[in-house]
């Protein structure tokens, strides 16, 4: 999981077609995430729907996505809503108008409810004009892809942008009066060393975010990074020089002020990414734009990932290629390994009637409680500081 989003697994039931309709009938949904597919150029780390110099289809995807949200909005409940999350691709490669329109149109069921909304941002596509575009659309929040400042490890990355583009950009959204900002950091890069990511948190700290998401990288499989590691033509860091990478973040950050709230994320005191906050707590979020994936009433749905099919929806509607209904049993493996994540854990109100009727879980829990990857810290279950790094072993213990 990015800053982007959250990647659960779907397994389609066969009921494709208009089932959008059906799972957004009188939906209540806590936040929205949008998916603008547009990029300049395909990182190779990157697993999300993205789409090359497409700049001749971008004026007809506001188009769509302003008409997607009217039929939406005539079949949500927005009462509840709290935040939104506009992510990609690269949704500043939309034109100033475009990218107002869309995060307008957002806005427009949300009303006033929005306690944030977050656009992200390739640092390279931060112009004034369109700083003063998210600032007149509504966003409130953004979050700046810059991944290294070291150009060495952006190469490795095939991440096309200029270091020094990050402070300008950061400079930029401050002028406009964007005040909560957001930095990816990945560590982990092959060829790395722990200087060069000492150095990247150092200049990172230098702009005064509010948050910084730190990512170990991960060889997602279908990606270009992912193909020259099978080709022996990259290699991934060593674990110990990762694991000396993490631990020097949670030291560094802590040292200038930043709680570590989730596993991958840090913010000063009330500057937590509400809207992820909704994923980790297991949350409702509707989903809009082609291969956004949404969570609705205890289904889980994602959009046709093709642009030209997404476009093609008459009514306004995107199509539903995937449509899953988790059963009880996958739900609470769900809520443990999300709510574990975050970094205080999940309340022993939660835990207990998760597992009264699961022993295998329990006997999971205790398992690793036993072996000092879990704890109760007060009322709260959590993982231990020294197994935070073997947190995915946990996690999927418990799916």
């Amino acid at each position: 999981m990015t800053d982007a989003g959250l990647h659960l697994p779907i397994h389609d039931d066969g009921r494709t077609g208009r089932d959008a309709a059906e799972i957004l009938r009188n939906a209540v949904p806590d936040a929205i995430y949008a998916h603008v597919p547009f990029c300049r150029h395909k990182c190779h780390y990157c697993d999300f729907y993205s789409l090359v110099d497409q700049r001749d289809r971008v004026g007809r995807f506001a188009d769509r996505f302003e008409r997607e949200v009217a039929a939406a909005a005539e079949l949500v409940d927005p009462s509840r809503l709290r935040t939104a999350f506009v992510g990609g691709g690269t949704p500043t490669m939309l034109p100033p108008d475009d990218l107002r329109r869309v995060l307008a149109a957002i806005r427009g069921p949300a009303g006033d409810r929005l306690e944030e909304f977050t656009v992200e941002a390739n640092p390279e596509t931060v112009t004034e004009a369109i700083a003063d575009a998210l600032v007149a659309g509504g966003a409130d929040r953004t979050s700046i892809g810059c991944q290294s400042f070291d150009p060495r490890h952006l190469a490795t990355l095939e991440r096309h942008h200029d270091p020094a583009s990050v402070p300008r950009a950061v400079a930029r959204l401050r002028a406009a009066g964007i005040r909560r900002l957001n930095l990816d950091l990945i560590f982990g890069i092959p060829g790395s060393t722990l200087d060069d990511w000492r150095r990247d948190l150092d200049l990172a700290l230098a702009l005064e975010p509010d948050h910084l998401s730190c990512y170990g990288l991960v060889f997602e499989p279908g990606t270009p990074l992912a193909e020259k590691q099978r080709l022996g033509r990259i290699d991934a860091i060593d674990d110990e020089i990762e694991a000396a990478m993490y631990d020097l973040t949670r030291e560094t950050l802590a040292a200038a002020g930043f709680e570590h709230y989730e596993i991958s994320n840090w913010a000063r005191p009330g500057e937590a990414c509400r809207h992820n906050v909704v994923y980790w707590t297991a949350g409702e979020w509707l989903a809009l734009g082609p291969a956004a994936a949404g969570n609705l009433g205890g289904v889980r749905y994602r959009n046709l990932p093709r642009l030209d099919d997404w476009m093609a929806a008459e009514d306004g509607l995107s199509r539903v290629v995937d449509v899953d209904r988790p059963d009880a049993d996958t739900t609470r493996g769900e809520v443990l390994m999300l709510g574990l994540r975050l970094r205080h854990g999940l309340p022993r109100a939660t835990i207990e009637p998760l597992l009264a009727d699961d022993p295998r879980r329990r006997a999971i829990v205790e398992g690793h409680l036993a072996a000092g990857r879990l704890e109760w810290r007060g009322e709260h279950l959590r993982i231990t500081d020294d197994a935070v790094m073997l947190a995915d072993g946990v996690l999927s213990d418990l799916v």
